[in-house]
């Protein structure tokens, strides 16, 4: 199947009872990169962010739906709409928030990082020089902080942001690096498709952008989804240590490496 549309770019935007925000941030996309398409995944809000999101598609040609029959977390939104948007051919996978957090208008710059001769993967980065934060308690800061740093540490990347979730992938890069085998589901998503675009040898840039906490509803953040991205990132850092250590571990393959040599 091919895509019906001429974009070669889709913006993936997940929703779970975003009613409020969904129209704002699909005007700013919209505004920002008006050949892109864009594809509102949502988890089957009961706030009626779907019907809402039905709306704007009947209206707009480049606005897309995909309705998920259960929340089941952000990773199987973003993995479902992968595989919509490889199926159909788009180049450049957009991923966003829908609280606004995330500036529309730095969507060009992410873009145009990933495009033929540039990196195979963009980060909107909070922690690089010219990025920032705003409104943000020092609690948060020091959590995103410090997650990234033990993803530093235990996992051998240099991404000084890997927990970001508003990135650009080339679509060669999601066909290299063993979708299928994705188990995360909150927070450590971000971190182990960084990782896994680093273990496979690509390029990673990072964007430099001024992150702003949602104006409007709760944030989706728990102590669950960071204690669950702990305990991966510690887990994937022990494989590692593994394989680099043991003369069986250096005979062991990761999920990674064996899809790339399928």
């Amino acid at each position: 199947m091919t895509k019906e549309h001429g974009s070669a770019t889709v913006i993936v935007i997940p929703t779970y009872n975003e009613r409020d925000n969904l129209d704002t941030i699909v005007d700013r996309v919209r505004r920002a990169v008006p050949r892109a398409d864009v594809l509102i995944v949502d988890d089957s809000s009961p706030d009626g962010t779907g019907e809402l999101a039905d709306a704007r598609a009947a209206i707009d040609s480049q606005v897309h739906v995909l309705h998920r029959t259960e929340k089941t977390g952000l990773g199987d939104a973003y993995l479902a709409a992968f595989a919509w948007a490889l199926a159909r051919e788009y180049a450049i996978v957009v991923e966003m928030d829908a609280d606004g957090s995330h500036p529309a208008d730095r969507l060009p710059a992410l873009i145009s990082a990933v495009r033929p001769g540039g990196a195979d993967l963009s980060i909107g980065s909070r922690w690089v020089a010219g990025g920032s934060v705003v409104d943000w308690p020092w609690l948060r800061r020091v959590i995103s902080r410090g997650g990234n740093l033990y993803a530093q540490i235990f996992l051998g990347v240099r991404t000084k942001d890997s927990t970001a979730g508003f990135r650009a992938f080339r679509a060669g890069t999601l066909h290299s690096i063993g979708l299928e085998n994705v188990a995360s589901h909150g927070y450590c998503f971000q971190i182990d498709l960084t990782r896994r675009v680093h273990d496979r040898g690509l390029l990673i840039a990072e964007v430099p952008i001024e992150f702003r906490e949602r104006e409007v509803g709760q944030s989706k953040m728990s102590s669950t989804i960071v204690f669950e991205a702990m305990g991966r990132v510690t887990l994937w850092g022990l494989q590692r240590l593994w394989v680099r250590l043991t003369p069986r571990g250096r005979g062991w393959k990761s999920d990674v490496a064996i899809r790339a040599n399928d």
